[in-house]
């Protein structure tokens, strides 16, 4: 396959030219419009390499379309893998939950059908993306740390983060916004909410710092990266940074994004806060931070197409440095590194062939082509 007249995102900079690729990896770039009859003319769009997406809950969404509703697994892994694929994403971690922080609830019912339908649909060759897997233990529960060891020894495993959504601290410090967030979702009576938080804390005091430090020992043994998840205090950062940590998911606070920057740990914040100009929570902006210069990787959380929005709304923004290199990594080369996927996440000369190719119209990314590992996807 030949493409010319694209405007490639490669290491260190944008290159007007062509490239050749096949299922072995990518042969060869030029800085020249390629003169083969053949070549497919990229009119002029940007060729970036394929999205690497570590955190999506969209999975779950198709599993359970409703309440009470549950759908058949492999049809809803098709169409949660189609979205990702028509979003530019070419390997993505489906999350799923460890220990329902509701006591009941359809994700603990979920776990074993969504972990087998990741594994046998991408052992099977029929999915579209690279599909692995995104343990999201919830730590105050008391069934967390059994969940966990027993999906531990999953091949598909390449992250697991650790998470504490009780009121009062971390990403709900501000338990007004917890309130909505929940009485919303789950459509409590004000009696039942206040039956829940109570509960939420208690079960936090009494689970959360033994499964964290339990389940970080256990990831450590195993060599599987690992996130915190909503740090917002310095003894936050300095605690998961102690435990391992290469990930500092959704930090909270500015002072949490910097510190976690300074020690090394990629902070990662949600593209969707990108796109809005800030956090549904109330917490630090993505852009804020970029600002500042400490964000390092982008997940697309809750909406697929975001991640591709928010490279072109970062690297088009004059308050941060971020240009159309540097953007892109935050969704390739970087969470690349931090899953220790050394063959994708750069255009370069045998580097897997996972790219997509894109034009703006009024103002934002439309997808028209997709390649995973040299074959067509999309």
């Amino acid at each position: 396959m030949i493409i010319t007249n694209i405007n490639m995102v490669l290491e260190n900079e944008v290159v007007r030219g062509s490239i050749e690729f096949n299922k072995q990896g990518i042969v060869s770039l030029a800085d020249s419009p390629s003169q083969h009859p053949s070549a497919y003319d990229g009119e002029g769009g940007w060729l970036i390499p394929g999205l690497i997406e570590l955190h999506t809950d969209n999975l779950e969404q198709y599993f359970t379309p409703r309440p009470k509703v549950d759908w058949p697994p492999f049809s809803a892994m098709s169409a949660h893998d189609a979205q990702v694929v028509g979003a530019g994403i070419t390997t993505v971690l489906d999350a799923v939950a460890l220990g329902d922080y509701r006591g009941t609830g359809d994700r603990s019912k979920n776990v074993d059908k969504l972990i087998e339908t990741v594994v046998e649909s991408q052992k099977r060759g029929v999915n579209r993306a690279d599909h692995f897997l995104h343990l999201r233990c919830e730590l105050p529960h008391s069934t967390t740390l059994g969940m966990f060891e027993r999906y531990a020894d999953v091949d598909a495993i390449k992250l697991v983060s650790l998470m504490d959504h009780a009121p009062g601290q971390r990403q709900f410090v501000n338990v007004e916004k917890y309130r909505e967030y929940y009485q919303g979702k789950y459509k409590f009576s004000d009696a039942e909410l206040q039956h829940f938080e109570q509960e939420q804390v208690a079960l936090s005091e009494q689970w959360s710092r033994p499964n964290r430090v339990a389940v970080s020992e256990r990831c450590r043994d195993l060599v599987i990266p690992m996130a915190s998840h909503d740090d917002a205090t310095l003894e936050h950062v300095n605690e998961s940074r102690e435990l391992g940590m290469a990930i500092a998911e959704f930090p909270t606070t500015v002072d949490a994004a910097v510190r976690s920057h300074q020690l090394g740990m990629q902070v990662l914040m949600g593209a969707p806060n990108v796109v809005r100009g800030g956090s549904h929570s109330g917490n630090v902006a993505a852009h804020q931070l970029a600002s500042m210069g400490v964000l390092d990787i982008l997940s697309s959380d809750y909406y697929p197409a975001s991640l591709l929005n928010a490279i072109f709304a970062l690297s088009s923004d004059e308050s941060n440095d971020y240009d159309m290199v540097k953007a892109t990594r935050l969704a390739t080369y970087n969470p690349a590194q931090a899953l220790l996927l050394e063959d994708r996440g750069l255009i370069a000369e045998g580097k897997r062939a996972d790219l997509l190719l894109c034009h703006l119209h009024h103002g934002s990314p439309y997808v028209t082509h997709v390649w995973r590992n040299g074959r067509q996807v999309f």
